[in-house]
């Protein structure tokens, strides 16, 4: 009889396993299956400790890859929009022409179709450009600085060749420059910043993923044998996946919100543009933005249910 009935369990165990619903385990997540499933699983230990913990780790450095993902895309198309509608011209002749020289270049450049407006840069505010390679006292009238015109572009398709001639043509001392040769490199730069953090959010769901698959895994490789007595007294599979699932599940989305609380209030907490003057001091979320960091928590969760989910299976058809 004990032969018979022990040939008998096995196939049973093997068809359960086989028999994994997901929609039944989401049931079993939600409803109050659950509960009664909790009781599998010890509600403390080093798999609660670490699957909470690098939840929560990973979350924080999620909203600081999102705020840098975020930051770096709006500040390339702030200067893909702002630079492309700015030129400087850059008038070199003697003194004694250059007064000349700059009402020419200010002539053509009003003449100009697409030119919305341009200016002489006044000497104080090129002293002040010059001042913190110089220093405050060096005498920048002394030096043979050449004439700077600033011009704005209207939007839309601008002819900076046919521009260059007319200058030439009036103004020979006088050269365009439309800022193409440093505008895109830093348009690239932050561009591939921006990539940079949206691979970082790529990694940092990679590593959690196989955190919480380790952790998933060693609990149910330490609760191998209770899991052979609940299969002997008639329990499922079901029942017991839905049991390290949904504790699993819960304690990554509970680290992850932890941890996206704390990262965006560290985020809040960095300076602004205007207060520090830095260059990437605009790292944070404006309006909407704010929403995207409250994903981080859900998509915790996901990623628990379908790591536990894969972990429980695989372990499951290993323990007879």
């Amino acid at each position: 009889m004990q032969r018979l009935g022990g040939a008998r369990r096995r196939p049973l165990a093997s068809s359960r396993v086989a028999g994994v619903d997901p929609g039944a385990l989401w049931r079993g997540l939600t409803g109050r299956e659950g509960g009664v499933a909790d009781r599998i699983v010890p509600p403390t230990g080093h798999t609660a400790t670490l699957t909470t913990f690098s939840a929560g780790v990973m979350a924080f450095l999620a909203v600081f890859a999102l705020a840098l993902a975020l930051a770096t895309g709006r500040l390339a198309d702030r200067w893909a929009e702002g630079l492309a509608q700015t030129a400087t011209v850059r008038i070199t002749a003697p003194a004694g022409e250059m007064e000349a020289q700059a009402a020419a270049v200010l002539e053509v450049l009003r003449t100009t179709p697409g030119v919305a407006q341009a200016q002489a840069v006044p000497p104080e505010q090129v002293a002040a450009l010059l001042e913190p390679w110089f220093g405050p006292d060096m005498p920048v009238d002394a030096l043979p600085i050449p004439q700077l015109v600033e011009l704005q572009m209207e939007r839309g398709e601008f002819d900076h060749e046919a521009l260059q001639l007319r200058l030439e043509a009036e103004a020979p001392g006088a050269v365009l420059d439309d800022h193409t040769a440093w505008r895109r490199p830093l348009i690239a730069a932050a561009r591939a910043l921006r990539v940079l953090g949206w691979l970082s959010l790529g990694l940092i769901a990679a590593v959690a993923v196989a955190m919480i698959t380790l952790a998933a895994t060693a609990a149910l490789a330490a609760n191998g044998q209770v899991i052979r007595v609940l299969r002997l007294v008639g329990a499922r599979d079901i029942t017991i996946a839905t049991a390290f699932v949904r504790r699993f599940t819960r304690r990554a989305a509970l680290g992850a919100a932890a941890g996206t609380a704390l990262g965006m209030g560290a985020v809040a907490a960095l300076p602004d543009m205007q207060a520090a003057g830095g260059f990437l001091t605009g790292l944070g979320f404006h309006g909407w933005g704010w929403l995207w960091p409250l994903l981080i928590p859900l998509v915790a969760g996901a990623v628990g249910f379908f790591a536990t989910r894969r972990a429980a299976l695989r372990m499951l058809r290993e323990v007879r």
